[in-house]
């Protein structure tokens, strides 16, 4: 693997024009940029429709999605040699009027591996926010991914999969 597996647990949403800088994040993987984000925004589904994006997450290999919006998604066993480069993504899609309204997402993978999920939820069209789960702060997707690989490069990822 060239570049470090992300470890996350997020819900994205759909990006809001309307987010302003927030406070500094620090926490055991770095400092942070944070976006404030207007309540209202977080009403505002994707543009996909929830059944579309079912569709699209169900094509990946390895991915098994329920029709409630749950899924998980996890790599190949055979070949890999070391336990490490193991990585799995549970995940629950919410639904509002029809669209994705956020989709809760945790575990590891590599960023590839994570841009196929965004990809079937409409992104780079779509863009998104994402907000950290603990401290219930949200990012840019720039300043996620820099997070998300730190969290990686730490060995997270070991914690946020089952055993």
């Amino acid at each position: 693997m060239t570049s470090p597996p992300y470890a996350f647990e997020v819900s994205l949403h759909a990006a809001s024009g309307n987010a302003a800088p927030g406070d500094v994040l620090t926490d055991a993987w770095g400092t942070w940029p944070t976006i404030v984000v207007p309540r209202e925004a977080l009403a505002q589904p994707m543009e996909i429709r929830f059944d579309e994006a079912l569709e699209r997450l169900g094509a990946l290999e390895r991915l098994f999605v329920e029709p409630d919006g749950s899924f998980v998604w996890s790599s190949p066993r055979s070949g890999i040699s070391k336990p490490s480069f193991w990585w799995q993504v549970d995940g629950n899609a919410f639904e509002r009027a029809g669209r994705v309204l956020l989709v809760d997402l945790k575990g590891s993978c590599p960023p590839t591996e994570f841009d196929r999920v965004l990809t079937a939820l409409g992104w780079p069209t779509q863009a998104v926010m994402v907000q950290l789960v603990r401290p219930a702060l949200f990012l840019d997707e720039a300043t996620f991914r820099r997070h998300a690989a730190a969290r990686g490069r730490a060995g997270d990822g070991e914690v946020l999969r089952p055993a």
